[in-house]
């Protein structure tokens, strides 16, 4: 366990943003978790969790303690006939994983290549892309409890998944840290290619009967050509979640805007293309200050190279006043803000 007062935490996220950590300690395996909550305890209100440092905006310094969760390991734990069980501890890269499972033949996350970001942190956002969710693949997780260190298991079940949701920003919300996550991969892998501009990439690939690995290659040439990197200018990714609306919604703003990209869900509601209400409020491109909107993504928040976190924000702030405004629909971050 390595603790440092006053750290830098600018490399640490992937928006580049100053800002400094009163405490920081870097936790490598499960008994250096147990032994700092035995030792120091965690105030959760004064305690930031870290993962990957992609889903998260720092606009002042942390006056309190961040956790970096840093265990590493891959491993196939169990399989049969049809399925590998494959357990990733919670630091890994998410993109390694993808890497594992992809140069192994096993199917299921292909379509989730590039996403920034720790294992650990992916099933708390249940994150996704190009038609497919994590939660389509989990099987488990475990967990230790801040309030007396006992590991625990939670199913998919347990996890309570939703778009971009689960029980870990919810009723479960800092009462856990995430140690590992088990995933079931396909053996005989089924892929999914009628979203996001995949089957137009194989077109320029001249692939004509993909696998997995063209799958996963197209969409990060999909998203290599839309999003910037984030070691080369700062962002976290999508900024915005995509708003569902129920039916009625719906039709009422299909008829005001019958451009309008939307996706319709398994029940009565539509998912509305958060980027496109973006762009077609006239902000693709724009900038206030050191903080911009990605010239090509307008989903995408850009640090122009020394924004500060408040100005990020401020931008935030306008695009969503501008949205409501025009649409009446109310974006909400997918960012978690510090």
């Amino acid at each position: 366990m390595k603790i440092h007062k006053n750290l830098s935490l600018k490399s640490l996220n992937t928006f580049g943003i100053e800002a400094t950590a009163a405490i920081y300690a870097a936790l490598e395996s499960e008994k250096d978790i147990m032994d700092y909550l035995d030792k120091y305890g965690l105030k959760t209100d004064s305690t930031f969790i870290l993962g990957g440092g992609s889903n998260v905006l720092f606009t002042r310094d942390f006056n309190g303690v961040v956790l970096h969760i840093k265990l590493k390991g891959i491993k196939i734990i169990d399989e049969d006939d049809d399925y590998v069980y494959v357990k990733a501890m919670a630091g890994e890269e998410w993109d390694d994983l993808v890497k594992y499972a992809v140069n192994k033949g096993y199917g299921g996350l292909e379509n989730l290549s590039l996403i920034p970001g720790s294992v650990g942190a992916a099933p708390i956002q249940n994150i996704g892309a190009y038609g497919v969710e994590q939660k389509d693949h989990f099987f488990s997780l475990e967990a230790i409890s801040i309030r007396d260190q006992q590991k625990k298991v939670f199913n998919k079940q347990d996890c309570h998944f939703r778009y971009r949701d689960s029980v870990f920003k919810n009723e479960q919300a800092k009462k856990y840290i995430i140690t590992s996550v088990t995933y079931r991969l396909d053996k005989k892998p089924v892929i999914n290619t009628e979203y996001g501009g995949i089957q137009e990439e194989f077109k320029r690939m001249n692939i004509k009967k993909p696998g997995i690995k063209d799958v996963s290659e197209a969409v990060r040439n999909i998203r290599n050509r839309k999003l910037p990197d984030p070691e080369k200018t700062g962002n976290a990714g999508s900024f915005f979640k995509n708003p569902v609306v129920t039916e009625e919604k719906y039709e009422k703003l299909i008829q005001r805007f019958p451009e309008i990209v939307s996706f319709k869900l398994n029940n009565d509601y539509y998912k509305l293309a958060a980027g496109w209400l973006i762009e077609h409020s006239d902000w693709k491109g724009k900038a206030i200050g050191h903080a911009a909107v990605h010239k090509n993504q307008a989903l995408v928040l850009v640090n122009l190279g020394r924004a500060k976190g408040s100005e990020v924000v401020h931008l935030a702030r306008m695009i969503r006043m501008s949205v409501e405004k025009k649409y009446g629909i109310e974006l909400d971050y997918e960012v978690n803000i510090l």
